[in-house]
């Protein structure tokens, strides 16, 4: 596997602020960095990587993601705007920065304190997601120091928020996280086809029996149930952000069989594609 990207920070700025509207196949590939990055994705929607998570992703989340776990975002081509373009604002906080606010504002000691204790990626829904949302779109118009204000907000808004999902961490063994990583693209660029085990065996480097055992004992799951529960995902961003029809996503997403990819789909999400698609709408 070749070597994850990694971006030291360069700039001589404590923090940054990245305001994009680009081509959805234009994002940064997997990739891991040294400092704090705050993630706004404004428009699109697809698959992430962080950690050893992988999950969907639509248009409002604002994730925050520790240094050094490697993640990358991964979009569906079918969701844009008007210019074929998606958008997402990120804000990159060096740790020394968060250390200097802690040492010059005693009001900032906790806040800082609580932010760093963390060590996983984190989602953030419900008030504090609103909140979010307004406060980074807010720094797009802002010069530096108005920006400084806003993230000050922004990071006791973090620190005090009880409404936040774990969706992403480090994994233990640096080797196996290599192993994993380099599987997980796999899974990215060929859900769409027919996979067989013997395949991403090869790609892991490992005897078809070995590796089942490893991506068990890694994920929790078969690579066979974990690669249902990922085409099922993703043709659930499809049935919600495309016009496709049920048997284009079917097909779409890996499934070749529609009655099967049904009865899957019911028994995963307790709904067929059809009514999944009515009351999400």
């Amino acid at each position: 596997m070749k070597n994850l990207k990694y971006y030291p920070s360069n700039s001589t700025e404590t923090f940054s602020f990245d305001h994009v509207r680009i081509p959805f196949d234009k994002q940064v590939p997997m990739h891991q960095q040294e400092t704090w990055e705050l993630a706004y994705i404004i428009t699109g929607s697809g698959i992430r990587i962080i950690g050893d998570v992988v999950e969907s992703f639509s248009e409002g989340e604002i994730i925050l993601i520790p240094p050094d776990i490697p993640h990358c975002w991964s979009f569906d081509k079918n969701v844009h705007d008007e210019e074929g373009k998606i958008e997402n604002i990120c804000v990159f906080i060096k740790s020394e920065f968060l250390d200097n606010l802690k040492n010059s504002f005693s009001e900032l000691n906790k806040t800082i304190s609580d932010i760093k204790e963390n060590q996983n990626a984190l989602s953030f829904f419900g008030e504090t997601q609103k909140k979010l949302q307004e406060l980074m779109k807010k720094m797009s118009s802002q010069n530096t120091i108005e920006r400084l204000s806003s993230l000050i907000l922004i990071l006791d808004q973090i620190s005090s928020s009880k409404s936040v999902n774990i969706v992403g961490n480090r994994t233990s063994e640096r080797k196996n996280e290599k192993k994993l990583h380099e599987i997980y693209m796999f899974i990215l660029s060929n859900f769409h086809r027919a996979i067989e085990l013997d395949e991403v065996a090869k790609i892991a480097g490992m005897p078809k029996s070995t590796f089942c055992l490893f991506f068990k004992k890694m994920t929790g799951k078969s690579f066979v149930t974990y690669l249902t529960d990922f085409r099922i995902e993703s043709s659930c961003q499809m049935l919600l952000k495309t016009k496709m029809s049920v048997s284009e996503i079917c097909v779409a997403s890996g499934f070749n069989d529609i009655p099967y990819y049904n009865r899957i789909f019911k028994k995963i999400k307790n709904q067929t594609p059809t009514e999944y698609r009515k009351l999400n709408i």
